[in-house]
């Protein structure tokens, strides 16, 4: 009898409180019609979305010192569930759809392309691979637009045309900006630009920090405070009436050199394989033909209690992705694996980068499910 983990995976509220669900109420108060607000916003004219990769909520619950405007908005605030895998190319598909992971098709880090022996990823892209193609509903920009609601994108300049940008983010004017002072600026030059509009506003060095430094680490807290210098400038150049909304893609978790298992060194866990996509926090494992059961036999027993791990069809059943368009089923693993505490599955030669990260992310407990949302004024 296979161990299995003592604790329940933190499974997203799809339809409830997941960032999908945050973008489309804020689609509903600006008065596009068609969209459910779950999350019961208030209609206004003009909303200013803040978008910081990797500030988990029990990251910001534990450094009120450090980030003492942030920590005042969550007294009133409340934790959303970011959707799995909680990694930002799931998550800013999310956000940029209003669908959840199993409707918008951007399931990981890296996912299988069907019919190829190839993976996609997501930050990375490939040439081979159209974004409109990949990713054809509607984001909800476009929606925004065919309401008469104006939008803005305010992020780094080399964001503005990835494969992930125009898969999940296109039909907005792009505002480019490379500094914390930029983001601020640009925010406040857009929402004075548009008398019915949504601004969103994305900073993602926190998130970089944290992978190379560890969350835990000073390098670390010392952004964030630069984070919360940044949510507060932009509060005070909202024009009266306008809504800040504060967000992140996911939490993130430190994991041990010692709390690893490697792929790449383990004969048994590459029997059966034909990929290893995902990434260390959140696996997606495809088989070879015929070899998925026993496949996900040897995943099960050699990692024991340390991690959730299904077969395709059960990890959907359990609504890990939310409701799974069949077209897209084909993308998500063979087997699924989400460790369930401060532990990591890497690939230390093939990936070499990701293998070596402190700060990861991805699985279904709090720490990386569980995202800020503050609001400014308060509800």
């Amino acid at each position: 009898m296979r161990a299995e983990p003592t604790v329940a995976p933190v499974l997203p509220r799809y339809g409830e409180s997941t960032l999908a669900d945050l973008a489309s109420s804020l689609l509903a108060s600006l008065g596009v019609p068609g969209e459910a607000n779950p999350l019961g916003l208030p209609p206004v004219a003009r909303s200013c979305l803040l978008v910081v990769d990797g500030l988990g909520w029990e990251l910001l619950r534990d450094q009120p010192a450090i980030a003492p405007f942030m920590s005042e908005l969550a007294v009133n605030g409340a934790p959303l569930t970011a959707g799995f895998p909680a990694t930002t190319v799931t998550s800013l598909s999310s956000l940029g759809t209003g669908r959840p992971p199993g409707q918008h098709g951007m399931l990981g880090y890296q996912v299988a392309i069907p019919g190829t022996n190839k993976l996609l990823n997501g930050l990375r892209w490939d040439n081979s691979v159209d974004p409109r193609t990949w990713q054809p509903g509607s984001t909800i920009y476009e929606r925004a637009a065919a309401a008469g609601v104006h939008t803005y994108r305010v992020a780094a300049s080399v964001l503005e045309r990835t494969g992930l940008s125009v898969a999940v983010m296109r039909g907005t004017e792009y505002r480019p900006a490379d500094s914390l002072g930029a983001l601020v600026a640009q925010a406040a030059d857009a929402l004075r630009d548009c008398d019915r509009g949504l601004v969103t506003v994305y900073h993602g060095q926190l998130d970089g920090t944290g992978h190379t430094f560890g969350a835990s680490s000073d390098a670390w807290r010392f952004h964030l405070g630069h984070v919360d210098k940044l949510a507060e400038q932009l509060a005070a150049t909202l024009p009266s009436g306008t809504p800040l909304y504060v967000t992140a893609d996911h939490g993130m978790v430190d994991v041990a050199p010692e709390d690893r298992i490697d792929v790449d060194a383990l004969s048994e866990l590459q029997q059966g394989v034909a990929m290893l996509g995902g990434e260390p926090r959140a696996r997606h494992v495809y088989t070879r033909p015929g070899a998925a059961a026993d496949v996900l036999a040897t995943w099960a027993e050699v990692i024991g209690d340390r991690a959730w791990v299904l077969p395709r069809d059960e990890a959907i059943a359990a609504g890990w992705f939310g409701p799974v368009n069949p077209a897209l089923a084909g993308r998500i693993g063979d087997v699924v694996a989400a460790p369930a505490g401060p532990f990591a599955i890497i690939a230390s030669r093939a990936e070499r980068l990701e293998s070596s990260l402190i700060g990861m992310h991805g699985s279904l407990t709090s720490a990386d499910q569980l995202v800020p949302l503050l609001r400014l004024p308060s509800l």
